[in-house]
């Protein structure tokens, strides 16, 4: 099962940031569904980094590019072949500086919540990504629930209930994260981000 802290930490270690304006294009009615063919060529750009660095160690810094599409087909088979029970879906789009915006479905029903929680929630989120020595977090400037904003701790509170169906340890937003796969430096672009290891 691909556990929510772990998805969170390929989103964010691959971008989770974007700056909302007064209207917020949906990232989901730019790519529906997800390709097989993208995903694995993601499962293999991680093989590649991890052979590399067993095969050669620390020396030169190399990079690799994955766009947007490869990105979100990667999560998209992820969540779906580990049967993901909370987070159903999660897409991002890369765009200049750092910045993505990113769309992700939470599913909670038959779970008690609290009533101010809907059972299945979309919410949009971003900010800028921040890396630093090997680590990254986002610094989140904007949460949408739906169209409407939210603040920040409704995020936290809905990944403390995912944590406790799942089993796992809560976190913050806010955390630092270690990079995986020995990734020292992440640069985004419209559409694509860039790898360093």
């Amino acid at each position: 099962m691909l556990k929510s802290r772990l998805c969170f930490q390929l989103a964010v270690a691959v971008l989770l940031s974007f700056s909302f304006g007064l209207s917020y294009s949906n990232p989901v009615q730019d790519s529906p569904g997800y390709s097989l063919e993208e995903a694995l060529k993601v499962v293999s750009l991680i093989e590649k980094i991890q052979l590399e660095q067993l095969e050669k160690g620390s020396g030169e810094l190399r990079n690799v590019v994955v766009t947007e599409r490869e990105f979100n087909s990667y999560i998209a088979y992820r969540i779906e072949v580990e049967k993901e029970e909370v987070m159903k879906d999660l897409r991002m789009k890369f765009l200049d500086d750092n910045r993505v915006e990113c769309m992700l479905v939470v599913d909670l029903r038959e779970q008690k919540l609290p009533k101010i929680l809907k059972p299945r929630m979309t919410l949009f989120l971003g900010g800028e990504l921040e890396v630093k020595d090997g680590n990254v977090r986002l610094n989140l400037e904007d949460l949408f629930l739906e169209s409407q904003r939210i603040q920040p701790a409704v995020l936290d509170l809905v990944i403390f209930l995912g944590s406790k169906i799942t089993g796992e340890e809560a976190f913050s937003m806010s955390d630092w994260w270690v990079l995986p796969y020995g990734i020292k430096d992440i640069r985004t672009q419209k559409g694509k981000a860039r790898f360093y290891y």
